[in-house]
This record gives C-alpha cells, sequence and structure tokens, in this order.
C-alpha cells in the first residue's frame, strides 16, 4: 500500500496544535502508527541546560563524544523525548526504559534496528534533523526520518547513489526546486530503510521512492511509506504492512523535557 498525504482527507495526518506531554499512552495495534515532533530551537536549549540523568550510560557517553555544545544538547533532548515517550507507553518511568539492538538483516551482527528490551514494548524510530525531532511508534517495524533541506552540491552528489528513475526526477526539477524533491525522496528512503533495520547497509539505489507516473517502478511491496508534514524541512514514516487507521502528528514543546 502507497500513501500519500490525501488532499481527500482519507489517512491524512492531523498535525493539530501542541499536545501535552503524555503520562500514559495505550500501545499501538498493528496497523496503526503515532508519530511525535519535538521543536527544539537551539537558542532554548542553550538558556535550558537539560539533566541527563535519565539517559543510561551509553547514551550519556555518546551525548559526551559530540564537539558542539549545540550537537549535545540535540542529542541528549532528543533522547530525553525518546524515554519520556516510551516510558508513557510503557507505564515506568524514563530512566528505566531499556534499550537493546536487533539482528542487522545484512550481516547478522546486533547492530540493526534499535528496539526496547521489554514485555510488550511497541516498535519505534528517532530521527533529529535541525531543531527538530521526529519519533514513530506503532505495532510493527517502523523507520522515520526528517531533514533539512541540503546545500546543493549534497544534491548531486548523493543523488548520484539513488534509484535511477529518482535522480530523474531529481534532475528534471527547476534548479531552485532540486533540493526540496531530493529531500523528499531522500527522507522516503531513509525512514524505509531504518523500517527494514538495514540503514545504508542496503544499497540506495535498490528502491523506488519517487513521485510515481508512467514508467516508474512500484514502491516496495508490504509497507506503506507516507509523508510527514514537519514544518520546516521534510520528514517521512514507513510502517511494515497497512495502515488503517488515521495517524497523528502529536507536536510537542521544548519545556516539557524539563518538567
Amino acid at each position: 500500500m502507497q500513501l500519500h498525504v490525501d488532499p481527500a482527507g482519507t489517512l491524512r495526518p492531523d498535525t493539530g496544535h501542541d499536545t501535552p506531554w503524555p503520562r500514559t499512552l495505550d500501545v499501538p495495534a498493528e496497523g496503526t502508527l503515532d508519530l511525535w515532533l519535538l521543536h527544539a530551537p537551539a537558542a532554548w536549549l542553550a538558556a535550558n541546560p537539560l539533566d541527563p540523568a535519565p539517559l543510561d550510560e551509553r547514551e550519556r557517553e555518546r551525548a559526551a563524544s559530540f564537539v558542539r555544545p549545540a550537537d549535545r544538547a540535540t542529542y541528549t533532548a532528543a533522547h530525553l523525548m525518546l524515554r519520556r515517550i516510551l516510558g508513557a507507553y510503557l507505564d515506568v518511568p524514563a530512566p528505566e526504559v531499556r534499550f537493546a539492538r536487533e539482528t542487522c538483516p545484512c550481516c547478522g551482527e546486533p547492530h540493526g534496528r534499535p528496539a526496547v528490551d521489554m514485555p510488550g514494548a511497541p516498535h519505534f524510530s528517532l530521527s533529529h534533523g535541525g531543531e527538530l525531532v521526529l519519533l514513530g511508534v506503532a505495532g510493527a517495524p517502523v523507520g522515520v526520518d526528517t531533514e533539512q533541506l541540503p546545500a546543493a552540491h549534497t544534491v548531486s552528489d548523493v543523488a548520484e547513489a539513488l534509484h535511477p528513475d529518482e535522480r530523474r526526477e531529481i534532475m528534471a526539477a527547476a534548479p531552485e526546486r532540486r533540493a526540496a524533491v531530493f529531500t523528499r525522496l531522500w527522507v522516503r528512503k531513509e525512514a524505509y530503510l531504518k523500517g527494514l533495520g538495514t540503514g545504508l547497509g542496503r544499497s540506495p539505489d535498490l528502491d523506488y521512492l519517487g513521485n510515481g507516473g508512467p514508467g516508474t517502478p512500484a514502491w516496495p511491496a508490504g509497507w506503506t511509506i507516507v509523508d510527514v508534514p514537519v514544518g520546516a524541512g521534510h520528514g517521512a514514516a514507513a510502517v511494515r504492512g497497512e495502515l488503517n487507521s488515521r495517524y497523528d502528528v502529536r507536536r510537542l514543546t521544548p519545556e516539557g523535557l524539563t518538567a
């Protein structure tokens, strides 16, 4: 099933208004998708240092490895959000959420898709780009991605690695539109590959996730891939199977990170 943002209203996301940070949540069933969007401006993060104590040792080490304080703050915000939201689904405090890695489909080693190592946990995927953090939670394997518009040289360089029909779509766009066309295709690709658990271990030229048209291939079978409205930049989500209900984009404010 290929699902786009539908102007007629079928399965369209409801971006709504800012959502209160939840205390408890129902775990999504198969066929449903919850999307959480956090806008964490760099200026707000600089003025409001976040306490990394709820993170585990690996996360704190990863945060400390960033040279730029802004990158460290964004990573910390994203993982505090992740723990808060997953803790609400599991009805446990944020520090008690335990993570593991699934087996990599490419090599069989334990560095595949991130997962929650707790009974009854949902599937999830996390992405942060610029000042945005996007989290997808579903009852089946899921991947999400959000990106800001890249520089022109990045578009030309990375487009060479994409499916031939995707490259043609990008180059057919007017020069001032190419970055937007590329980014829309790229976030779909990243979301799908993250959902598979391969990441870029699977060559990005193997699957077509372009805008369609006569003679173009079908999107990957067995997956629902949707464009996600995130405001500035672009976002996408990929879920294994079909969506059978409306999906929401629930917007969170950074003030909840310090509550």
